[in-house]
């Protein structure tokens, strides 16, 4: 078998991922195509840990229009990304994988504090780790919370799921003359102004010189192809 081009990584999925084609809360179907898509990588003996959003169920900045107070709705929206750690745990389980959930808040009785020194312990056994509930303040992303978390288990690489097959110069469903990178540096995206990740996690992968593989993650078996050496989606380095 060909060497792993990356031995630990952390997944970084949307929550709207979740939501399947019903555009809200969580489909059975996508939950079990995301188990299967991580047990592929689990099986080789990738080290995995996984970020979720919550915007299938709640964005707190979409509350503010509601009249909640940001703080507030992001808040919620940490209750939410935890919501979604739990169901695609319980998928894991389902499948034999072992895993854990660890909250960025203290919620004893349905996952684990996170503690950096108990993650590590756990990948290390080969159990996905799945941290929930962002960085535990508001004004910080799930986006944020994934390039935090990654630099601190030492990850080798953020592979960050979308809808598209890599980073473009323009959003390429609403212009059909965008063009897609195979590798871009972080100054290129923060100077493009590009919607890769959010511009303080961007900022913060640039610093630890922490790569991300931008994919889509709709073609089955692109998550084990990255991490097993193939160029899939774009890469983006210093």
């Amino acid at each position: 078998m060909p060497r792993q081009a990356y031995r630990k990584v952390l997944l970084k999925l949307s929550g709207e991922v979740l939501a399947g084609s019903a555009g809200y809360g969580i489909d059975g179907a996508m939950l079990e195509y995301l188990g299967r898509e991580v047990q592929s990588v689990c099986e080789i003996g990738t080290q995995v840990a996984v970020v979720i959003g919550g915007g299938n169920i709640f964005r707190g900045v979409t509350g503010v229009s509601y009249g909640i107070e940001r703080a507030s709705g992001d808040y919620i929206g940490m209750l939410a990304t935890v919501m979604n750690s739990l169901a695609l745990q319980d998928m894991l389980q389902d499948l034999g994988i072992p895993v854990c959930v660890q909250t960025a808040i203290e919620m004893r009785q349905i996952a684990d504090l996170y503690m950096r020194r108990d993650a590590l312990q756990h990948l290390q056994k080969g159990r996905v780790v799945i941290f929930a509930a962002g960085t535990g303040h508001p004004f910080f992303t799930t986006d944020t919370a994934a390039a935090l978390r990654a630099v601190e288990i030492g990850a080798d690489v953020i592979l960050k799921a979308t809808k598209v097959d890599g980073v473009y110069s323009a959003d390429p469903v609403r212009d059909s003359t965008a063009t897609r990178f195979d590798r871009i540096t972080y100054l290129e995206i923060l100077q493009r102004q590009l919607r890769v990740m959010d511009l303080t996690a961007i900022s913060f992968c640039m610093e630890h010189d922490l790569p991300i593989v931008v994919f889509n993650l709709k073609q089955p078996g692109s998550i084990k192809r990255i991490v097993m050496g193939e160029t899939i989606g774009t890469l983006v380095t210093n």
